[in-house]
């Protein structure tokens, strides 16, 4: 659990104090958000989150949105590379750097991966606990009452995730069955095309559990209980999600998520993109969306989000090594 302490520890560190600057430089009147997975997942919820921050306050006129789902994230990825728009800036997370996505016809030409080296870093925002829930009826009240099931009969339970293997819900499910003894690669693992769907399946009795980040899971809690989250401590915006570590299980893990730009960004407009969104968290506007999701405010930006990324490729590659995901 070492590594996960230090990855934990890397990430929150990394946050940087943002000065006061004006923001009449801004360049752009409109942003398009592309998100690389569906509705209802991460990805999704923090562009739209974001938007609605930034024009609720009168940063920017207006904003829209695009779920371009495909190759986990690979599809709008090789747009941004492939097209470069105008106004437009991707979100990501960690699989970004956690993950090789292969190029191959229809998405980019040529050999080799895309990463983010590809496209314009931008600006890291948030962090988002992982949360492993079940459905309000399950008969599982606490992630020991999985672990027993597991155990009894490994076939029994079935984990839901909102993307493919090797993803953020993956990992998180992984960790917590690792720390609880388990091999977590003899999980049952049900990817679905991002968290709405993922809901589904488990509600719908597809899978017994899901893994995933608390903030898809904070507007469903009328229908979920989460019965583990992956941060230190409880947090204050979701006072009954029990920690895993306070059940045994020393588990602790946050997932970063920030915004990418087309590789042919001009430097003007990534520095207007990056301060602006810098200066939407200390807004009130923004910090109501970040409640609501039980976000964590990471702000990084330029250069010193380039070295995030740098040190969180060989952190995050060194940890799915260890689990046997990659």
């Amino acid at each position: 659990m070492k590594n996960i302490k230090k990855i934990v520890s890397v990430l929150f560190s990394a946050i940087v104090l943002f000065s006061a600057t004006a923001t009449n430089s801004i360049a752009m009147d409109k942003i398009h958000f592309v998100i690389g997975g569906g509705a209802g997942g991460g990805w999704d919820g923090t562009a739209r989150g974001t938007g609605e921050a930034l024009t609720k306050s009168g940063m920017l006129k207006s904003a829209s949105f695009e779920n371009m789902s495909g190759g986990g994230g690979g599809k709008a990825l090789a747009f941004m590379i492939n097209t470069q728009p105008k106004n437009t800036v991707l979100v990501q997370s960690t699989p970004l750097v956690l993950r090789s996505i292969t190029r191959h016809e229809g998405y980019v030409s040529g050999s080799g991966v895309l990463s983010y080296k590809d496209v314009t870093p931008i600006a890291g925002v948030i962090g988002d606990y992982g949360a492993i829930a079940v459905a309000k009826d399950s008969p599982y009240k606490n992630f020991k009452d999985v672990v027993d099931a597991y155990k009894k009969n490994p076939g029994s339970i079935k984990m839901a995730g909102g993307s493919v293997r090797g993803s953020m819900d993956h990992l998180i499910g992984a960790l917590a069955f690792q720390a609880a003894g388990a091999n977590p690669n003899d999980v049952v693992y049900i990817p679905y095309d991002a968290g709405g769907k993922a809901l589904a399946g488990l509600l719908s009795g597809e899978t017994q559990i899901i893994s995933t980040g608390l903030g898809e899971l904070m507007g469903a809690r009328d229908q979920v209980r989460i019965i583990g989250i992956t941060a230190p401590s409880r947090v204050a915006d979701a006072p009954d999600a029990p920690t895993l570590k306070e059940q045994g299980y020393d588990v602790q893990f946050v997932n970063w998520r920030g915004f990418f730009g087309p590789p042919n960004m001009s430097n003007k407009d990534k520095k207007a993109l990056s301060t602006m969104l810098g200066k939407v968290m200390e807004t009130p506007e923004w910090e109501a969306v970040r409640k609501r999701n039980a976000w964590v405010n990471i702000y990084n930006s330029d250069k010193d989000f380039v070295k995030f990324l740098e040190k969180q490729t060989v952190e995050m590659t060194a940890l799915m090594k260890k689990l046997g995901v990659i």
